[in-house]
Protein backbone atom coordinates (compact mmCIF):
# COMPACT_ATOMS: atom_id res chain seq x y z
CA UNK A 1 0.00 0.00 0.00
CA UNK A 2 0.97 3.65 -0.69
CA UNK A 3 0.16 6.51 0.62
CA UNK A 4 0.48 10.78 0.46
CA UNK A 5 -0.51 13.21 3.34
CA UNK A 6 -3.74 13.30 2.83
CA UNK A 7 -4.77 9.77 3.10
CA UNK A 8 -4.12 7.03 5.71
CA UNK A 9 -0.56 6.10 6.41
CA UNK A 10 0.63 2.65 6.41
CA UNK A 11 3.13 0.41 5.50
CA UNK A 12 4.78 0.57 1.81
CA UNK A 13 5.80 -2.31 -0.29
CA UNK A 14 8.77 -0.06 -2.19
CA UNK A 15 9.82 -3.10 -4.08
CA UNK A 16 6.10 -2.64 -5.83
CA UNK A 17 6.25 0.81 -5.36
CA UNK A 18 9.97 1.13 -7.46
CA UNK A 19 8.70 -0.96 -10.10
CA UNK A 20 6.40 1.76 -11.19
CA UNK A 21 8.25 5.00 -10.22
CA UNK A 22 9.58 6.98 -13.15
CA UNK A 23 13.34 8.61 -12.79
CA UNK A 24 13.66 11.59 -14.94
CA UNK A 25 17.06 11.86 -16.50
CA UNK A 26 19.96 12.91 -14.19
CA UNK A 27 20.94 16.70 -14.28
CA UNK A 28 24.23 16.52 -12.32
CA UNK A 29 25.86 13.47 -10.99
CA UNK A 30 23.08 10.41 -11.12
CA UNK A 31 23.47 9.54 -7.14
CA UNK A 32 21.79 12.90 -6.36
CA UNK A 33 19.97 13.51 -9.05
CA UNK A 34 18.29 10.37 -10.55
CA UNK A 35 15.76 9.80 -8.35
CA UNK A 36 12.11 8.92 -7.08
CA UNK A 37 10.67 10.30 -4.22
CA UNK A 38 8.16 8.31 -2.58
CA UNK A 39 4.85 10.72 -1.70
CA UNK A 40 5.50 10.84 2.36
CA UNK A 41 3.90 14.24 4.38
CA UNK A 42 6.54 17.42 4.12
CA UNK A 43 9.18 16.69 6.72
CA UNK A 44 12.81 15.70 7.26
CA UNK A 45 12.65 11.99 6.21
CA UNK A 46 12.60 11.37 2.06
CA UNK A 47 12.28 7.83 0.72
CA UNK A 48 12.84 6.48 -2.84
CA UNK A 49 14.53 5.25 -5.85
CA UNK A 50 18.12 6.00 -6.99
CA UNK A 51 18.88 4.94 -10.99
CA UNK A 52 22.58 4.61 -11.12
CA UNK A 53 23.34 4.06 -15.09
CA UNK A 54 26.30 2.02 -16.72
CA UNK A 55 29.33 3.99 -15.36
CA UNK A 56 30.51 6.22 -12.75
CA UNK A 57 30.31 9.47 -10.45
CA UNK A 58 31.55 11.39 -7.64
CA UNK A 59 28.89 12.81 -4.56
CA UNK A 60 31.31 15.73 -3.42
CA UNK A 61 29.05 16.23 -0.21
CA UNK A 62 25.63 14.10 0.87
CA UNK A 63 23.58 16.67 1.90
CA UNK A 64 22.05 15.03 4.82
CA UNK A 65 22.18 11.16 6.57
CA UNK A 66 21.11 8.05 4.43
CA UNK A 67 20.49 4.50 4.30
CA UNK A 68 20.68 2.68 1.23
CA UNK A 69 19.86 -0.43 0.31
CA UNK A 70 20.80 -2.01 -3.34
CA UNK A 71 17.78 -3.09 -4.64
CA UNK A 72 19.24 -4.59 -8.24
CA UNK A 73 22.67 -4.55 -9.43
CA UNK A 74 26.04 -3.52 -7.72
CA UNK A 75 27.39 -0.84 -7.37
CA UNK A 76 31.05 0.40 -6.11
CA UNK A 77 31.24 2.88 -3.24
CA UNK A 78 35.01 4.22 -3.10
CA UNK A 79 36.03 7.13 0.03
CA UNK A 80 39.49 7.21 0.60
CA UNK A 81 40.86 4.09 1.05
CA UNK A 82 37.46 2.20 1.71
CA UNK A 83 35.84 0.16 -0.83
CA UNK A 84 32.49 -1.26 -0.95
CA UNK A 85 30.94 -3.75 -3.74
CA UNK A 86 26.80 -3.90 -3.06
CA UNK A 87 24.89 -6.38 -4.37
CA UNK A 88 20.95 -6.39 -3.78
CA UNK A 89 19.94 -6.62 -0.54
CA UNK A 90 23.21 -5.08 0.83
CA UNK A 91 23.39 -1.66 2.63
CA UNK A 92 25.47 1.25 3.92
CA UNK A 93 25.11 4.51 6.23
CA UNK A 94 26.27 8.18 4.58
CA UNK A 95 26.48 10.25 7.10
CA UNK A 96 25.87 14.33 6.82
CA UNK A 97 28.91 15.41 4.29
CA UNK A 98 29.97 12.32 2.56
CA UNK A 99 32.35 12.84 -0.32
CA UNK A 100 32.48 9.37 -2.15
CA UNK A 101 33.42 7.93 -6.10
CA UNK A 102 30.61 5.45 -7.41
CA UNK A 103 30.65 2.76 -10.16
CA UNK A 104 28.41 0.14 -11.99
CA UNK A 105 28.62 -2.15 -14.80
CA UNK A 106 25.29 -1.91 -15.69
CA UNK A 107 21.81 -0.11 -14.59
CA UNK A 108 21.58 -0.74 -11.01
CA UNK A 109 18.71 0.35 -8.30
CA UNK A 110 19.30 1.60 -4.25
CA UNK A 111 16.31 2.39 -2.65
CA UNK A 112 17.09 4.81 0.45
CA UNK A 113 15.92 6.74 3.66
CA UNK A 114 17.13 10.42 3.80
CA UNK A 115 17.22 12.44 7.00
CA UNK A 116 17.60 16.37 6.33
CA UNK A 117 18.37 18.83 8.95
CA UNK A 118 19.90 16.75 11.57
CA UNK A 119 23.12 17.50 13.56
CA UNK A 120 26.23 17.67 11.35
CA UNK A 121 28.04 14.38 10.69
CA UNK A 122 31.94 13.87 9.43
CA UNK A 123 31.02 12.32 6.46
CA UNK A 124 32.27 8.74 7.37
CA UNK A 125 30.57 5.22 5.23
CA UNK A 126 28.95 2.65 7.76
CA UNK A 127 28.47 -0.72 6.05
CA UNK A 128 25.50 -2.21 7.76
CA UNK A 129 26.85 -5.72 9.53
CA UNK A 130 24.19 -8.30 9.38
CA UNK A 131 26.19 -10.90 10.73
CA UNK A 132 27.09 -8.82 13.67
CA UNK A 133 26.54 -10.86 17.52
CA UNK A 134 23.09 -9.62 18.58
CA UNK A 135 22.33 -8.79 21.82
CA UNK A 136 18.91 -9.04 24.11
CA UNK A 137 16.62 -6.14 23.45
CA UNK A 138 13.40 -4.88 24.90
CA UNK A 139 10.20 -6.42 23.78
CA UNK A 140 6.75 -5.07 22.61
CA UNK A 141 4.60 -3.49 25.25
CA UNK A 142 2.63 -6.29 27.00
CA UNK A 143 -0.84 -5.07 26.72
CA UNK A 144 -0.12 -4.90 22.90
CA UNK A 145 0.69 -8.70 23.11
CA UNK A 146 -1.60 -11.32 21.99
CA UNK A 147 0.08 -14.41 23.14
CA UNK A 148 4.00 -15.04 24.59
CA UNK A 149 6.27 -12.33 24.71
CA UNK A 150 8.97 -12.93 22.04
CA UNK A 151 12.90 -12.73 22.82
CA UNK A 152 14.34 -10.15 20.89
CA UNK A 153 17.78 -9.21 19.96
CA UNK A 154 19.51 -5.86 18.07
CA UNK A 155 23.07 -4.91 17.05
CA UNK A 156 22.98 -1.27 15.97
CA UNK A 157 25.67 -0.18 13.28
CA UNK A 158 24.55 3.28 13.80
CA UNK A 159 22.95 5.93 15.53
CA UNK A 160 22.99 9.77 15.01
CA UNK A 161 24.50 11.94 17.71
CA UNK A 162 20.89 13.15 18.86
CA UNK A 163 19.84 9.76 18.72
CA UNK A 164 16.96 10.11 16.19
CA UNK A 165 17.88 8.42 13.15
CA UNK A 166 19.55 4.59 13.82
CA UNK A 167 20.46 1.66 11.75
CA UNK A 168 20.80 -1.70 12.58
CA UNK A 169 20.18 -5.79 12.38
CA UNK A 170 17.29 -6.90 14.68
CA UNK A 171 15.75 -10.45 15.52
CA UNK A 172 12.79 -11.97 17.05
CA UNK A 173 10.90 -15.06 18.21
CA UNK A 174 7.33 -15.80 16.50
CA UNK A 175 4.78 -12.74 18.21
CA UNK A 176 1.56 -11.13 17.78
CA UNK A 177 1.01 -7.31 18.31
CA UNK A 178 -2.16 -5.50 18.43
CA UNK A 179 -2.44 -2.19 16.22
CA UNK A 180 -0.24 0.82 17.94
CA UNK A 181 0.78 3.83 16.80
CA UNK A 182 3.94 4.53 14.80
CA UNK A 183 5.59 7.15 16.11
CA UNK A 184 8.78 6.87 13.56
CA UNK A 185 9.62 5.71 10.22
CA UNK A 186 10.76 2.49 10.10
CA UNK A 187 12.31 0.60 6.32
CA UNK A 188 13.04 -2.67 6.89
CA UNK A 189 14.76 -5.13 4.57
CA UNK A 190 13.25 -8.99 5.69
CA UNK A 191 16.42 -11.19 6.14
CA UNK A 192 14.62 -14.36 7.16
CA UNK A 193 11.02 -15.31 8.06
CA UNK A 194 8.04 -13.21 7.28
CA UNK A 195 5.39 -10.88 8.74
CA UNK A 196 1.98 -9.60 8.25
CA UNK A 197 0.54 -6.29 8.60
CA UNK A 198 -2.75 -4.56 9.32
CA UNK A 199 -3.46 -0.97 8.94
CA UNK A 200 -6.16 0.81 10.44
CA UNK A 201 -8.31 0.66 7.11
CA UNK A 202 -8.18 -3.14 7.12
CA UNK A 203 -5.89 -3.37 4.24
CA UNK A 204 -3.44 -6.00 4.83
CA UNK A 205 0.01 -6.81 3.73
CA UNK A 206 2.33 -9.94 4.35
CA UNK A 207 6.23 -9.78 3.65
CA UNK A 208 8.94 -12.57 3.29
CA UNK A 209 12.40 -12.81 3.33
CA UNK A 210 13.84 -10.46 1.33
CA UNK A 211 11.18 -8.10 0.67
CA UNK A 212 11.93 -4.17 1.77
CA UNK A 213 9.12 -2.09 3.00
CA UNK A 214 8.63 1.15 4.94
CA UNK A 215 5.86 2.14 7.87
CA UNK A 216 5.13 5.25 7.63
CA UNK A 217 5.62 7.79 10.77
CA UNK A 218 1.66 8.03 11.96
CA UNK A 219 0.80 4.65 10.83
CA UNK A 220 -1.63 2.44 13.43
CA UNK A 221 -0.49 -1.17 12.19
CA UNK A 222 -0.36 -4.59 13.79
CA UNK A 223 2.29 -7.10 13.77
CA UNK A 224 1.97 -10.81 12.99
CA UNK A 225 5.16 -12.93 12.49
CA UNK A 226 4.64 -16.86 13.08
CA UNK A 227 7.83 -17.83 12.58
CA UNK A 228 11.38 -16.34 13.31
CA UNK A 229 12.45 -12.90 11.87
CA UNK A 230 15.76 -11.01 11.01
CA UNK A 231 15.67 -7.94 9.23
CA UNK A 232 17.87 -4.69 8.66
CA UNK A 233 15.96 -1.34 9.78
CA UNK A 234 16.54 2.24 9.14
CA UNK A 235 14.60 4.17 11.98
CA UNK A 236 13.57 7.88 12.10
CA UNK A 237 12.25 8.34 15.15
CA UNK A 238 12.12 11.86 16.51
CA UNK A 239 12.33 12.76 20.36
Amino acid sequence: MTSTASQIRSFIDLRQWAAGATVAPAKGDAFLAARADLPLADGPITAGLILLPWGSGSVSALPGEEFVIVESGTVRIEQADKNFTLTEGDSLLLRDGASFDWSTDADSRILFMRRSGGPAGNGTIIPIDTGAPLEPSGAPLAELLVGPTPQCRNHGDYKSDDGEYMVGTWDSTPYHRRAMAYRHFELMYLLDGSVTFVDEAGEEGTFQKGDIFMVEQGAQCSWDSQVHVKKVYCIYRPA
